[in-house]
């Protein structure tokens, strides 16, 4: 049968695919628009599962606030290429799914994917965005904040962000400071109190290795192995950690000049290249 531009056209509209993908759609489903959606959603899933394998290096990571600084949302679209990932089509899914998850708030990455955004979910909407652009397109990462107030930071590069919460409402700029040290030094959590057991474990197993190695005496491998834990928590846990913009005093010194009943209650930092 014949296939009107204007049939085209309308499909390219509703699904966002080439014209050439609406054509070809619409010949093989006889100009039915729900067939030739379906076929056209089928071959973005074809793709994604052709191109699983490959690594989603390049992207945009986001962090976005409500309007009073209480919620904040991170979230990572990944691609193959830092060409696809500067496409404008890119962009505006990375930016439409950022808005969807600040306004929904959904508690978990699988309930990020099940939201919808107009007749797709996000994750079919990932999937098509794959079939469009012939690249892998994922969803690596999400985290929800909610803090009496939230900071964030997002590297110049688009590809680093941070949200941070703190126990009460601060300045602007001192949220900043905070979310930019963070995002600078990357610290494995807030204090040494609240660093995962398995993170403390793996160091420690690491350090007595090499005292071993070393050739210490058996008796004081734990003695010199916490020396070097403790060493990693002054290095490792935002509030122990040197503050970049003084330099001579830490984050929690800082903050305590700022206010000494103000404390970071947690914080979300993604990178893709890390």
């Amino acid at each position: 049968m014949e296939i009107k531009a204007t049939d085209v056209a309308k499909l390219r509209q509703m699904t966002g695919a080439g014209m050439m993908d609406c054509k070809s759609a619409l010949v093989e489903a006889n100009g039915d628009f729900d067939k030739a959606k379906d076929i056209i959603r089928e071959k973005g899933k074809l793709i994604a599962a052709k191109r699983a394998d490959r690594d989603t290096t390049e992207g945009s990571v986001i962090a976005l606030t409500k309007e009073n600084n209480t919620k904040a949302i991170l979230v990572c679209l990944g691609c193959e290429t830092d060409f696809v990932s500067k496409n404008t089509e890119f962009q505006q899914l990375a930016n439409k799914i950022a808005a969807t998850a600040l306004s929904a708030m959904p508690a978990n990455l699988d309930e990020l994917k099940a939201l919808k955004m107009g007749d797709l979910t996000i994750e079919e909407a990932v999937t098509q965005q794959t079939g469009k652009s012939g690249e892998k397109h994922a969803l690596p990462f999400y985290a929800k904040l909610e803090a009496p107030f939230i900071a964030t930071y997002i590297h110049t590069n688009g590809k680093l962000a941070t949200a941070v919460g703190f126990s009460k409402v601060i300045s602007p700029e001192v949220g900043d400071e905070i979310a930019m040290q963070i995002t600078a030094m990357n610290p494995v959590s807030v204090s040494k109190d609240s660093c995962p057991k398995e993170v403390i474990e793996k160091e420690l197993e690491i350090y007595r290795i090499q005292i071993r190695e070393e050739g210490k005496p058996e008796h004081m491998v734990e003695q010199i192995a916490q020396g070097k834990l403790n060493k990693f928590f002054k290095e490792s846990t935002l509030e122990e950690q040197t503050f970049v913009q003084d330099g001579k005093i830490t984050v929690s010194a800082y903050l305590k000049s700022v206010d000494p009943e103000v404390k970071v209650t947690g914080f979300y930092r993604y990178s893709l290249n890390d």
